[in-house]
């Protein structure tokens, strides 16, 4: 029978696919893309994505090497500074194995336990999990329809 650490790594590494399996078919040109006025390019999307794995690894999971300035969530809106391909493929891989790493560490009783956050309050780590596979699968579907319809 797998730990509940197995079972929620599975679940978070099938759904993030959403979003990496559009990033083989990302290009440079498709970094500034937008959808009529939103205010989020492809690009920030994809930074985004990577600062708040980054945060989650942090603050959610406790994991002090991780170093983290989540400027899309900082500043809060685009900036247009999100256009170069290698370096946000790069990012996007480094915040996955941090989250990734952090999270094959916990034992069935750190799902338990609580974590309080200012972004949603107190919540178990499992539920504060949660969040960050549909936040990450929800932007999945922005660039999705970003990249099919943005100009």
């Amino acid at each position: 029978m797998k730990n509940k650490t197995n079972v929620l790594l599975e679940l978070w590494l099938e759904a993030r696919t959403r979003f990496t399996n559009q990033l083989q078919n990302i290009t440079s040109e498709d970094l500034t893309k937008k959808l009529g006025d939103s205010p989020n390019s492809v690009g920030f999307l994809i930074r985004h994505i990577g600062d708040v794995e980054l945060l989650f690894a942090k603050n959610v999971f406790g994991d002090a090497t991780v170093k983290v300035s989540a400027k899309t969530v900082i500043d809060k809106r685009d900036t247009g500074e999100w256009t170069d391909l290698e370096t946000l493929t790069e990012y996007v891989r480094y915040s996955f194995e941090k989250l990734k790493t952090i999270v094959e560490n916990q034992t069935d009783e750190d799902w338990e336990s609580s974590v309080t956050t200012q972004e949603f309050g107190t919540k178990t780590k499992a539920q504060a999990f949660g969040r960050i596979v549909s936040h990450t699968t929800y932007h999945a579907g922005q660039l999705a329809i970003i990249k099919k319809y943005g100009k």
